[in-house]
């Protein structure tokens, strides 16, 4: 195989910042803020630009719930929340008509369905799919045209939106190889049952007539989480993936790939066996794994693709060796997180014990900042770290960041929260919680050029710039 994945492409580091974070007064996030802050990662010697889900966000604003496993966010495109035709809201946009039928044409495999849903689901006052007409829930034909043509308004403003995503991603994509910065995104493994996706290929997903799971996805129990995590999501009827060749998940890899250079599978654990929790049940306690058929659509990737696989194997969790064999067989690096490397049973974790083929990160999404962990962490951890780090409790973000940077992995990512030494309230995401994630916005002011020198000294140092 040519192409190796060019996450192992030498020593190299990146930032963690979704695109909603970019900070309102410097316009649009897919748009002018994303080109500045491109130029602002290739001042501070960052190779990567590592993204959350790039979707339409689902309940409680989290993109790893979206509606769609294809369609781009358009609240994306806008400067401010608001308003409903992302496309009339930029201003000069125009498309021609030749243009829109290209884009028909090569996203026909889930546009149509994406926009009628958005439409339908519009209409219907926000209700999931499994509450709407029986006609339209169950996609009789005669429905689905007749309804096409009633909102037929709508359906095209959602067209519109999705070129425009395109169009400015594309831009963007450029503004990066002329930087020399690269995308890293995220592909969350499960797909919310209130989905285009789910609605419109029902056969693919562990559901009845009526559209219910019998079983949803979660975690067991583990040190972090006495009832484990229940997520809920449907599971895969991995027969009939199976029966087409993985079509779908062929389509879903391809579409990321073209947005970004790499991607990180979320909870790739579940490529080789997947908690089921009766969907009944209030918490993740008393679920079972099942199985599911990782290596061949790996393999069926790889045959498409033609090249080695430019993944990431979001391998936290309980690994067993066989999820590591299955991502050491693949090639792909897995993930380190510093902020666990300092409890007696997670050695592993600590900067010198980790492997080439690894992406090393103060934190991620999931864990608290740096300063707020450290401030949460009993005495114990706290005086492991500090001895680890030869640091201080004032500056232990930084010397994460610097233990991270010279560890021995390939990618050493840390979140911006992180490197500007935020405490608890700038934190995106606490697992299990319904409300006040993913709002965090970085201030117009704070990635300034002392930031990025020191950020390129320190990547000078380790061995890590571009």
């Amino acid at each position: 195989m040519s192409a190796p994945n060019p996450v192992l492409a030498g020593r190299s580091a990146g930032v963690l910042l979704h695109l909603s974070s970019l900070p309102a007064a410097w316009g649009a996030p897919l748009g002018p803020a994303a080109h500045r802050f491109t130029d602002w990662l290739a001042e501070a010697g960052q190779a990567w630009w590592q993204m959350l889900p790039v979707g339409p966000t689902g309940p409680g604003g989290s993109p790893y719930s979206s509606p769609s496993a294809f369609a781009g966010d358009p609240a994306l495109l806008r400067a401010a929340a608001g308003g409903k035709n992302a496309a009339a809201r930029v201003p000069g946009f125009a498309v021609a008509e030749d243009e829109l039928r290209s884009f028909r044409r090569r996203q026909r495999d889930w546009l149509p369905d994406w926009c009628l849903y958005a439409a339908v689901k519009e209409d219907q006052g926000g209700a999931p799919w499994w509450r709407w007409p029986a006609p339209l829930r169950d996609r009789d034909a005669a429905a689905l045209k007749a309804e096409r043509r009633r909102l037929a308004a709508a359906v095209e403003r959602h067209e519109l939106e999705q070129l425009l995503f395109e169009l400015r991603w594309t831009e963007l994509r450029r503004r990066c190889q002329e930087r020399g910065v690269r995308l890293l995104g995220d592909l969350p493994l499960f797909v919310e049952r209130d989905s285009a996706d789910v609605w419109a290929r029902r056969e693919l997903f562990r559901l009845d007539a009526q559209g219910r799971p019998s079983v949803v996805t979660g975690v067991p129990p583990d040190l972090f989480s006495r009832n484990g995590q229940r997520w809920g999501h449907p599971h895969y009827r991995w027969a009939a993936h199976r029966r087409d060749g993985f079509r779908w998940w062929l389509r879903r890899f391809q579409q990321s790939l073209e947005r970004f250079d790499a991607v990180r599978v979320d909870h790739f654990i579940g490529l080789h066996r997947a908690w089921e929790v009766p969907a009944k049940a209030r918490t993740a306690r008393k679920g079972r794994w099942g199985r599911t058929p990782g290596r061949e659509l790996l393999t069926a990737l790889r045959a498409k693709l033609r090249r080695e696989l430019p993944l990431v194997a979001e391998d936290l969790g309980v690994m067993t060796p066989q999820v590591r064999r299955l991502r050491d067989d693949f090639g792909l690096p897995g993930m380190r997180v510093l902020q666990w490397a300092f409890w007696p049973e997670c050695q592993a974790d600590r900067p010198h014990a980790h492997p080439r083929d690894t992406v090393v990160y103060t934190g991620t999404h999931d864990n608290d900042t740096t300063q707020g962990w450290f401030a949460s962490m009993p005495a114990a951890v706290r005086k492991r770290a500090l001895a680890y780090t030869n640091g201080s409790a004032a500056t232990i973000h930084d010397d994460l960041a610097r233990a991270a940077y010279g560890s021995p992995a390939a990618l050493a990512v840390v979140p911006m929260q992180d490197h500007l030494g935020l405490p608890n309230g700038a934190r995106m995401n606490l697992p299990g919680s319904a409300a006040g994630n993913w709002s965090w916005r970085l201030g117009a002011r704070q990635p300034g050029k002392a930031l990025a020198r020191r950020l390129r000294s320190l990547a000078e140092t380790f061995d890590r710039l571009p």
